[in-house]
């Protein structure tokens, strides 16, 4: 579109396109974000995403390729150095610009990002981490940054770029990604911290017992000699010659015909009548 088919110009990149309809600028590429809908129903306000988040004061900031493809704005923020996680995105400014670019579109290279970071950090450049929507790998990487630079766990990092940039939203590979690298900085990641001291907080419910401990006293141990046994008893020696089996029962049974003879004598017959 010529200038003079449009009167007022994009308040964001100054070229001419219907900014206000989504229109992609021929110029730079800029395209104005979709108004956001509000509670209250106020107007809504356009160009809500011109600007890319600042993570950290005069240093890292972080948006998406929008953002990436307005290079005079860039300019305007102090920005001089992009760091491209997508492949496939096209680094459109590399005149103006130092551009460092990940190679893997699945896993995320978070150890050739830090060394770059580090060497802009080290530089006192300002630079861009951007990704197609800057929602979910340019904050990982931004995330990876905060925990590898500043001894960040991963909830903390998370939480402090979602603060500055609410538009984040991880994907659940990529988040997989970072615990494996807070696990791999760490040793160990803060999920299962969180899960064993919330073990070891809980009340211990004894009912009045003392709780058990490691240095417990030994359990009794079974099968074990005593000092005497029954066997062990002594009895009178009995000569076997005089030991007879039955000789019980025989006088049982004399005694019992002695008592049967006796009754049959003295026992008077029963009247029949």
């Amino acid at each position: 579109m010529r200038k003079r088919e449009r009167e007022n110009p994009c308040g964001v990149c100054g070229h001419y396109h219907r900014y206000e309809e989504g229109e992609v600028c021929g110029v730079c590429g800029h395209r104005a974000a979709p108004a956001a809908p509000t509670a209250e129903g106020a107007p809504a306000q356009q160009g809500g995403s011109a600007f890319p988040s600042e993570i950290l004061g005069g240093f890292l900031y972080l948006g998406s390729y929008d953002n990436a493809s307005r290079g005079e704005l860039l300019k305007t923020q102090g920005i001089s150095r992009i760091l491209n996680t997508v492949p496939s995105c096209q680094n459109l400014y590399k005149n103006s610009f130092t551009y460092h670019c990940l190679q893997d579109d699945k896993t995320l290279q978070f150890d050739d990002a830090f060394q770059f970071l580090e060497q802009c950090e080290k530089d006192r450049a300002r630079v861009l981490v951007h990704c197609m929507s800057g929602r979910s790998r340019s904050p990982a990487v931004v995330i990876a940054y905060l925990m590898k630079s500043k001894g960040w766990r991963l909830v903390q990092g998370h939480h402090w770029v979602k603060e500055r940039r609410p538009s984040v939203d991880l994907s659940p590979a990529v988040y997989q990604q970072l615990l494996d690298y807070e696990q791999r900085i760490f040793g160990s990641n803060e999920a299962n911290q969180v899960q064993n001291s919330a073990a070891d907080s809980l009340p211990s419910f004894g009912f009045g017992f003392l709780r058990a401990t490691t240095d417990a006293s030994p359990l009794p141990t079974f099968n074990q000699p005593t000092s005497s046994s029954i066997f062990d008893r002594t009895y009178p020696n009995i000569n076997s010659n005089e030991f007879v089996f039955g000789a019980g029962m025989r006088s049982e049974q004399r005694v019992v015909g002695t008592n049967n003879n006796t009754a049959s004598g003295t026992e008077a017959p029963m009247d029949s009548g």
